[in-house]
């Protein structure tokens, strides 16, 4: 009795894996594939990332980051070798599904998925939050505090309420202009 349902179709499914091993996971498993020769059934293996932009010590890097931490999505057709491939793969916890089923991921999602990680402009890492006090560090407004009003991360730039002679006043800043008090 197969512990799987074989449909004979191509999907992409969800490997749930050690936090922090995904990248060792997708690497492992291509490699098992073609030492297994199961490249006719196992087709592809990856990490979803995406480029951010953080702010360290007052300077932009740009970071890639996992969208999802601990998983490995593999594009592969089901039969009872192949989940066995895949399963046995070291630091790979189980698939995503119900049971030992594995569920497929839904067109949709992953269309969505490789958009992201396709985009070309890093998005910026914020470390603060709208109502979040902050201090400027940087510009006209050094050493003002304040409180965050608004965050525009496709720009980087951030509204903060500041107090300029009695009065609330909102200041537009870059993010790196600020820091978290």
């Amino acid at each position: 009795m197969s512990r799987q349902q074989v449909t004979g179709e191509r999907h992409w499914y969800v490997l749930h894996t050690y936090s922090g091993y995904e990248d060792s996971v997708a690497w492992n498993l291509k490699q098992r594939i073609e030492s297994m020769g199961m490249q006719d059934k196992i087709f592809d293996a990856m990490v979803p990332k995406e480029k951010k932009i953080k702010i360290r010590d007052g300077r932009r890097t740009t970071v890639e980051e996992k969208i999802f931490p601990g998983y490995v999505l593999v594009d592969m057709i089901v039969t009872d070798d192949t989940w066995y491939v895949v399963r046995n793969t070291p630091n790979v916890t189980g698939f995503v599904g119900s049971g030992t089923i594995p569920s497929p991921v839904d067109p949709e999602e992953l269309a969505y998925l490789k958009k992201r990680m396709g985009e070309e402009e890093p998005k910026f890492k914020v470390e603060f939050a709208i109502g979040d006090l902050v201090k400027v560090n940087d510009g006209p407004f050094k050493d003002y505090e304040g409180k965050v009003g608004e965050l525009d991360e496709s720009k980087g730039k951030v509204k903060v309420m500041v107090t300029i002679f009695g009065r609330e006043t909102p200041v537009e800043l870059d993010f790196l202009q600020v820091k978290k008090i």
